[in-house]
């Protein structure tokens, strides 16, 4: 049941609409328009280093997904397929707060366009929800903490304002509780719980059946079942426009030896037939045993492209590992498989800004990388399925990294089958901090950076790591360096401006007797890897110089190499303040003027609302 809103052109139902509403329609209209040439003026321009920013911007405020039609009202025990089906491009559904609608639910293809959307959204009013821009909770579904996790902030307490969506899952397993048709396009999920019963697996709660365009979840909570494999989130295929905002993400994960899956994610993509992306991912808990985001993986005739990934506290927690208090793995006790939180396997034009990025640990093949940045031509048997796979044009800026086995890839792998794919160039890092990087405690390699190639042809090339304050497991090293000899040589790698801690190994081969980094001398290495030059200067390496294995003529000239940690003077050290305090040494001396390091302001200012 349902009643009429003013419409949008110049007569509704025969009614005369003013021309102040016609005239903010076509203001409205033109701001959708113009979504990518505001783009240049957010990120600051079209490049960030050597790394090309997103071109295209998904504009995802409320008031650019107009809903002008009919409200149709779903009351517990109605039904939700007939309400989708009857829709009109514009009408909005609204379903009863706190009622549980259980299927897999089938959202129609129409004809709708950027003024006409169709919005599924909890009945509750706008006021019992968090504010737009502002993350919703599980305690606004009536669950106030859940084990493991941070610590909920409940403005209002725990309430029941969202509407559940739920699947039911057979003991064989089933994909939903949401399915788009191929086709389907300006959708507007906001204020639900998407989620499944508990049983076997469910492969994926959001998805597309082929292509669909302009979806947006909206201050979702989206969460797998407690011990079962819970592949996907949000599977991204075949979408263009897509979106998660201000979203709770928790329990995607695939349980070990016995699991149907290895890959758990909040989202993918990156796997499908057709030009996907624009992507926004902005403002999320991300929860994955996997990897948290991951795009790539397997066959493709695409790279999607212009992806946003900004404000997202990344996430898994201890309690999946085995042997930590309150522990919890699949039904059977065996642990959930554990790998990264960001992993772009085909990927181009991706901003990685704002974001924190907390606990990940090896131990499944993995060395608990926080981020992967690795194209790859996936194996599947004897064949190689995705020759065209790249990643390209990275920008990763303003984040925290925390309480992880090692830092951050750049590796351009083969397949099992020794498949080689397009490309992996052109990856822009600066203003992070890394630290609690530990090989003990997380089963990692307790490295900082991997630079590595094992193609024999398009190499990886134009890497910039520049103004990063970065604390690598003192019995390991900073750079993991490799390329064989045999292979053409990398090219324009500069790293600069960045604080370093102390670490037993500093730039150390990552490859075998025939790699260009064999020596382990670190000028002798870059020299021999980067042939054509680079550029490593105005580095504060902690210690690194006074350790028995280097001297000060191991390193390129015009770096520094403060004796401890309180030589830097940082601002507050032991509790994680990286601010250099007026007398440190290292104050305004970077090539730019600014301290060497993190630019800590501008990485508290991005990361605000990461939490």
């Amino acid at each position: 049941m349902g009643f009429a809103r003013p419409g949008w052109g110049n007569y509704d139902r025969g009614v005369f609409i003013p021309k102040a509403i016609v005239h903010r329609t076509l203001l409205l209209a033109l701001n959708i328009l113009i979504g990518a040439v505001v783009t240049q003026r957010l990120w600051g321009g079209t490049y960030d280093g050597p790394a090309q920013l997103p071109q295209v911007l998904m504009q995802t405020a409320v008031a650019n997904t107009p809903a002008p039609g009919s409200i149709i009202v779903v009351g517990a025990g109605a039904s939700l397929q007939n309400a989708l089906n009857n829709a009109k491009c514009g009408d909005t559904i609204e379903l009863q707060a706190g009622a549980t609608f259980t299927g897999t639910f089938l959202f129609p293809a129409k004809s709708c366009d950027n003024l006409h959307w169709i919005v599924l959204r909890t009945g509750a009013p706008n006021s019992a929800l968090p504010a737009e821009g502002k993350r919703v909770l599980p305690c606004y579904s009536g669950v106030s903490s859940l084990p493991g996790r941070p610590a909920f902030n409940c403005p209002g307490g725990v309430t029941h304002a969202l509407a559940r969506i739920v699947d039911k899952v057979p003991s064989g397993g089933n994909s939903g509780p949401i399915m788009f048709a191929s086709g389907a396009n300006h959708y507007r999920l906001m204020g639900l719980e998407i989620t499944r019963t508990a049983g076997g697996p469910d492969y994926r709660l959001v998805a597309a059946k082929g292509t669909a365009n302009h979806i947006i979840l909206d201050r979702v909570w989206l969460h797998g079942s407690l011990k079962d494999d819970n592949p996907t989130g949000f599977g991204m295929n075949g979408m263009t426009y897509a979106a998660l905002i201000d979203s709770y993400a928790n329990d995607f994960h695939c349980t070990q030896i016995i699991g149907v899956c290895t890959d758990a994610k909040v989202i993918g993509g990156g796997t499908s037939s057709t030009q996907d992306g624009p992507y926004k991912i902005v403002d999320n808990f991300l929860e994955a045993s996997g990897e948290n985001i991951l795009f790539g993986g397997g066959a493709a005739s695409y790279t999607p492209a212009d992806i946003e990934i900004r404000g997202n506290h990344f996430y898994k927690p201890l309690t999946w590992m085995k042997g930590q208090p309150g522990y919890v793995g699949g039904a059977s006790g065996y642990p959930f498989i554990v790998k990264n939180h960001l992993e772009l396997k085909n990927a181009q034009r991706v901003l990685v800004e704002g974001n924190i990025f907390e606990y990940s640990w090896g131990g499944f093949g993995q060395v608990g990388f926080s981020i992967l940045l690795t194209p790859k031509n996936q194996a599947m048997g004897t064949t190689n399925i995705c020759p065209l796979c790249a990643v390209m044009d990275v920008t990763i800026r303003y984040n925290k990294i925390r309480h992880v086995g090692s830092g951050i890839a750049m590796a351009n792998d083969r397949s099992d089958n020794s498949g080689v794919a397009r490309a992996g160039e052109r990856y822009s890092v600066h203003d992070i901090t890394v630290d609690d990087v530990s090989a003990s405690k997380y089963m990692g390699s307790g490295g900082m950076f991997q630079v590595w190639n094992g193609w024999p042809k398009n190499v990886l090339n134009n890497i910039s790591i520049n103004h990063v304050t970065v604390f690598p497991d003192p019995i390991s090293r900073f750079v993991a360096l490799s390329n064989s000899l045999s292979s053409p040589a990398m090219f324009g790698f500069a790293m600069k401006n960045s604080i370093v801690g102390q670490n037993k190994g500093g730039i150390w081969n990552a490859g075998s007797t025939s790699s260009c980094a064999y020596s382990n001398i670190p000028v002798i290495e870059l020299g021999t890897c980067f042939p054509s030059g680079y550029h490593f200067a105005d580095n504060a390496l902690i210690a690194t110089s006074t350790l028995a294995s280097f001297s000060l003529g191991d390193w390129p000239v015009g770096n520094h190499f403060p004796p401890s940690i309180s030589t830097v003077q940082f601002a507050n050290f032991s509790a994680g303040d990286y601010h250099l305090l007026s007398s440190s040494p290292y104050k305004n001396a970077g090539t730019d003027g600014k301290d060497l390091g993190a630019d800590i302001n501008a990485i508290l200012a991005a990361t605000a609302h990461a939490y």
